[in-house]
C-alpha cells in the first residue's frame, strides 16, 4: 500500500539514481582516459629525449647504452620521426603501404598529429652551445587508449540495452496484470448480471399467466435473450473459450441481420457471401461480438449515414471477412493504434471495442484482424482472416 502510494516518487528516484551512476561511470572513464594519455605523453617525452640524445651523440660516435635501450624497447604506439629537412627517419609499428607515396605519408602524419600533439626534437650542440632543431616526433595512441576511448560508448550501449530489456519486461508484466484484471472484471460482470437476469426470466413467466399483451412479453424475452448473450460473452472473454466447428457464413449472416434491423435507415447495408458453407473453429458468441464491434465502429465513423459492405471470400486454407464503410477514414499511423486499449477517434468512447475484437480473433481464434485500407473522408476496410477446417 505504501509502495503504491509513493510509486511515482520511487520511479523518479530510480531514474535520478541511474542518471547519477551513469554520469559517475562516464566521468571516471574520462579521468582514466586523461590519466593514460598523460602517462603516454610522458613515455613519448622520454622516447623523444632518447632520440635527441642519440642524434647528438652520433656526432661524437658515443651513444649512451641507456639511450639505445630506450629506443629499442618495445613500444605499442605508432611512431614517425621526421627530421629538420622533412625526411622520415625512424618509424615504429608503421606498415609499408602507409609510406608508399607522399600522399599516404602525409595522411598518416596528419592522422597522428590529430591524435597527439607532435613532440619537437631539439638539443644543444656541445661544441657551439646552440640549440639544434632535430625535427618532430609524431605518435598515435596506444591500443589500450584506443579501446578505452570507445569504452564509454560500449558502456552506454549496454546500459541502453539493459534499460530496454527492463522496460519491455515491466511493460509485458503490466499488460499481463491488466489482462488478468480485465478477465476478472469480465467474469464478475457476467456473475453480477446473472442474478437479476434469472429474476427477469421468472417475472416473464408470471406475466404470461397475467394475460399481458403477448407482444410486450415477446419484446421482453428478446431483451432477456440479448442479456443472456452479453452474459455469455463476458463469461467467455474472462477465460479461455471453447471453440467448435461452425459455419462462419451462417454466423455472419445472423449477426448481420440482427444489426441491420437495429440500425439507422440511413445506413445502406450490403453483404456478399458464398452459397456454400465455410467451416472454421469458432466461438459463436465471441465472433458475433467481434462483428458487432466492427459494424458499430463503422456506423459511428459514417456518423449514421453511408454504405456498409460485408464480403466473405474463401482462399485455399483461409476465409476472409471484409467490412467496408464510407466514413471519415484513418491516417496511416492510426492503422495499428486503433487496436490499442483506450485509443479512440470519437469524442465519446472507451476505445475498447477494437481491442476486444483483436483479442478475440488473434488470441482466441489464432486469426488476424487488421486495417486493409483506408482513406480520409472516403472510408475504411477492416479484414478478418481465419483458418478453415
Amino acid at each position: 500500500m505504501l509502495f503504491s502510494k509513493y510509486r511515482n516518487l520511487t520511479r523518479y528516484i530510480i531514474v535520478a539514481a541511474s542518471f547519477v551512476i551513469i554520469s559517475l561511470i562516464l566521468w571516471n572513464t574520462f579521468v582514466f582516459f586523461q590519466y593514460f594519455k598523460e602517462e603516454q605523453r610522458q613515455k613519448m617525452d622520454i622516447w623523444a629525449f632518447a632520440q635527441t640524445e642519440f642524434q647528438k651523440n652520433m656526432l661524437d660516435d658515443d651513444v649512451n647504452p641507456m639511450v639505445s635501450k630506450v629506443l629499442i624497447s618495445k613500444n605499442d604506439n605508432q611512431i614517425v620521426v621526421v627530421d629538420a629537412e622533412g625526411v622520415i627517419g625512424l618509424t615504429n609499428n608503421i606498415e609499408e603501404n602507409q609510406l608508399k607515396n607522399e600522399e599516404s605519408t602525409n595522411k598518416l602524419i596528419a592522422g597522428l598529429a590529430t591524435e597527439n600533439k607532435p613532440i619537437e626534437l631539439s638539443y644543444i650542440d656541445p661544441k657551439t652551445n646552440q640549440k639544434i632543431h632535430g625535427g618532430y616526433l609524431y605518435y598515435g595512441n596506444s591500443p589500450l587508449i584506443t579501446k578505452l576511448k570507445y569504452y564509454p560508448l560500449a558502456l552506454l550501449l549496454i546500459i541502453i540495452l539493459f534499460g530496454a530489456v527492463a522496460y519491455f519486461f515491466y511493460r509485458s508484466t503490466k499488460i499481463a496484470t491488466q489482462n488478468k484484471l480485465w478477465s476478472g472484471m469480465a467474469k464478475e460482470t457476467a456473475h453480477q448480471i446473472g442474478t437479476p437476469l434469472s429474476s427477469l426470466i421468472g417475472w416473464t413467466e408470471i406475466l404470461k399467466t397475467e394475460q399481458v399483451n403477448p407482444e410486450y412479453i415477446l419484446e421482453i424475452e428478446k431483451d432477456i435473450s440479448r442479456l443472456q448473450t452479453i452474459t455469455e460473452r463476458f463469461s467467455k472473454i474472462g477465460s479461455l473459450p471453447k471453440l467448435e466447428k461452425a459455419d462462419i457464413v451462417a454466423e455472419t449472416l445472423e449477426s448481420y441481420d440482427y444489426l441491420k434491423t437495429r440500425s439507422s435507415k440511413l445506413i445502406e447495408f450490403d453483404i456478399s457471401v458464398p452459397e456454400n458453407p465455410i467451416y472454421v473453429q469458432l466461438n459463436k458468441q465471441l465472433f458475433s461480438w467481434t462483428i458487432e464491434n466492427l459494424v458499430k465502429n463503422a456506423i459511428d465513423a459514417m456518423r449514421g449515414k453511408g454504405k456498409l459492405t460485408i464480403i466473405i471470400s474463401q482462399l485455399e486454407d483461409n476465409v476472409k471477412i471484409t467490412i467496408t464503410d464510407t466514413g471519415k477514414g484513418l491516417t496511416r499511423n492510426q492503422f495499428k493504434r486503433i487496436f490499442d486499449p483506450g485509443f479512440t477517434t470519437k469524442k465519446r468512447g472507451w476505445g475498447l471495442g477494437l481491442s476486444l475484437a483483436k483479442r478475440i480473433i488473434e488470441e482466441f481464434h489464432n486469426g488476424k484482424i487488421y486495417v486493409l485500407e483506408s482513406e480520409i473522408d472516403k472510408g475504411t476496410s477492416m479484414q478478418i482472416l481465419l483458418k478453415t477446417t
